[in-house]
């Protein structure tokens, strides 16, 4: 005796297999999300992750994937768009572990860093520098009144009052102190100016010398190219005897203004009874004026050949030199009025 399977049979067996289908696909598809989203090791220790400024989620998935917090660059990016597309990650340090899921890892990396870039420019005067640190650090007045207090009275001795807190972009924990910071600044000046201090001392020049002429011509500079004609006219002046007449220097002396740290000098503040007025002392002042960097350093260890003795820059900041007093009038005339 046959049996007869009609079409509904035949309809209900194939949704059945179907539904069998699709359902062990679904399970194979989320296993496969969960794994590849999942910690790639278990029971690690935390590290330091660093994303640096200008950082995309791409190139973050990439570094991740790279240095092994993550199994797929594509997974994690894809990931973070969906899920938490409204958060983003901020450039800074960060302690991660491969032990994390991109889910955890995603939380770590939109919470606040343990680390904070912090740029400092060049040609600052140390209470600028402690503006900036205490704006991108967080701190209190009075932490940034030590690290003040830190500079003021420095424990290598008053060589390093001014000058040594090297301009570069660091990488600070939050939560470092005065002293911490101060510390790797004057580090990465060590680094930094250890083959101008050889060189200084091949010359003869004392190394706080070259490094005071350095934060003059620094802060005197429109731009780098015209730091070793500075430099070149410096020397003349300091070789021949003469007040250096340099505006920056008077600036430092006159201190902060509703204007800023340096704003144009007057007719009056060219009379600051100040051994950093070089209008009133010949020589160069008692120390740096501002915490050069290197092409400053370089050009003062290395000045142009010139025979000029005055110099200015018009309104283009172009700069012109003078071999007379006669001349340099002249230049004003004809480059400033």
């Amino acid at each position: 005796m046959f049996s007869v399977q009609t079409s509904g049979h035949r309809h209900r067996r194939k949704m059945s297999n179907r539904i069998i289908f699709i359902g062990t696909a679904l399970i194979a598809i989320f296993l496969s999300i969960f794994v590849v989203l999942g910690a790639p090791r278990v029971g690690t220790k935390s590290e330091q992750f660093v994303v640096s400024r200008g950082a995309t989620l791409q190139s973050i998935s990439d570094s991740l994937a790279a240095e092994g917090f993550v199994r797929s660059s594509l997974a994690f990016h894809a990931y973070f768009h969906i899920f938490d597309n409204k958060k983003t990650i901020a450039p800074g340090g960060y302690f991660i572990s491969n032990s994390m899921s991109a889910w955890t890892m995603a939380d770590a990396l939109t919470s606040p860093s343990s680390m904070k870039w912090v740029t400092i420019p060049e040609g600052l005067r140390k209470e600028e520098i402690a503006d900036i640190l205490a704006t991108d650090l967080d701190w209190s007045s009075s932490t940034e009144a030590q690290f003040l207090a830190d500079t003021n009275t420095p424990a290598d001795g008053p060589d390093y009052i001014e000058g040594v807190y090297f301009p570069e972009t660091y990488l600070i924990p939050i939560g470092s102190s005065p002293s911490d910071v101060v510390t790797e600044l004057l580090a990465q000046f060590n680094k930094e100016f250890a083959p101008y201090q050889q060189e200084a001392a091949n010359q003869n020049i004392k190394w706080t010398t070259a490094l005071t002429l350095a934060s003059i011509i620094q802060r005197e500079a429109a731009g780098t190219s015209d730091m070793p004609i500075i430099s070149g006219i410096l020397w003349n002046r300091l070789l021949q005897n003469m007040a250096l007449d340099v505006d920056s220097t008077v600036q430092y002396a006159r201190g902060d203004t509703p204007m800023g740290w340096w704003a144009p000098i007057t007719s009056a503040d060219k009379q600051i009874d100040s051994p950093f007025n070089t209008y009133a002392h010949a020589g160069l002042p008692p120390h740096p004026i501002s915490n050069p960097g290197i092409a400053a350093i370089n050009a003062a260890l290395n000045p142009a050949t010139t025979t000029c003795l005055y110099y200015l820059h018009d309104a283009n900041r172009v700069i012109h030199c003078a071999d007379t007093l006669d001349q340099q009038e002249n230049n004003i005339v004809k480059y400033l009025k």
